[in-house]
């Protein structure tokens, strides 16, 4: 079955579960994205006004370094991976991260973790699926999503998976994941992984684009 129609499958699901109500609570999802909410609390208008302030006199690593440990509070996440699309090729790369695995040592003193555009200009996998699809969404089980397929040996396993497109002008510039919630996650979560983006964008229109 075609990728997309599996998931209209299952977002048919999650909005039949989010009608109905059990003890007053609205039942969790497994699945689920934004509620397109435009959220303007006032720690996303101090976090753009912060890296707006930022922005002359930093890296873009300083700024990426902000955008996940903001990220990560605002979400009630333990983990978080922020990524650039390179201008010059399209790859991802991932800039500032969670350490999970025994070689993000490496790539963060590589100052990158690379993950190349495939030749049908798609990145692939869960960990590719908003840069491919322009969507933001959570997973209450990663396994679950027809785009998994697996994490590398050794991987601190991610037992919930938010993800966001970072965009600027409907274009793609890069993306920020989370996992591991305190809490499960839910459409409120999309709507502040997306704010986040949207601070984030303009940083990377602004020294890479």
């Amino acid at each position: 079955m075609h990728l997309n129609n599996t998931l209209n499958i299952i977002l048919n699901c999650v909005d039949s579960m989010n009608n109905n109500r059990k003890d007053g609570k609205q039942k969790q999802s497994n699945y689920g994205r934004g509620s397109g909410t435009k959220i303007k609390i006032e720690d996303i208008i101090s976090l753009k006004e912060k890296i707006v302030n930022m922005l002359p006199n930093s890296s873009l690593k300083e700024i990426s370094d902000v955008v996940l440990e903001e990220s990560k509070l605002l979400t009630n996440s333990e983990n978080c991976y922020v990524a650039y699309l390179d201008p010059e090729n399209k790859d991802s790369v991932g800039i500032s991260f969670s350490h999970m695995t025994g070689g993000c040592q490496m790539y963060a003193d590589m100052e990158e973790a690379r993950f190349k555009i495939r030749k049908d200009s798609t990145y692939g996998g869960l960990l590719g699926y908003s840069l491919d699809t322009g969507e933001s969404f959570y997973i209450h089980n990663p396994a679950l999503h027809p785009a998994a397929h697996g994490l590398p040996e050794g991987h601190v396993p991610v037992l919930q998976f938010l993800s966001v497109p970072v965009k600027y002008d409907g274009n793609i510039l890069g993306q920020i994941v989370l996992g591991n919630p305190k809490n499960d996650y839910t459409s409120e979560d999309v709507d502040l992984a997306d704010a986040v983006a949207d601070i984030y964008a303009i940083a990377l229109k602004e020294l890479l684009y």
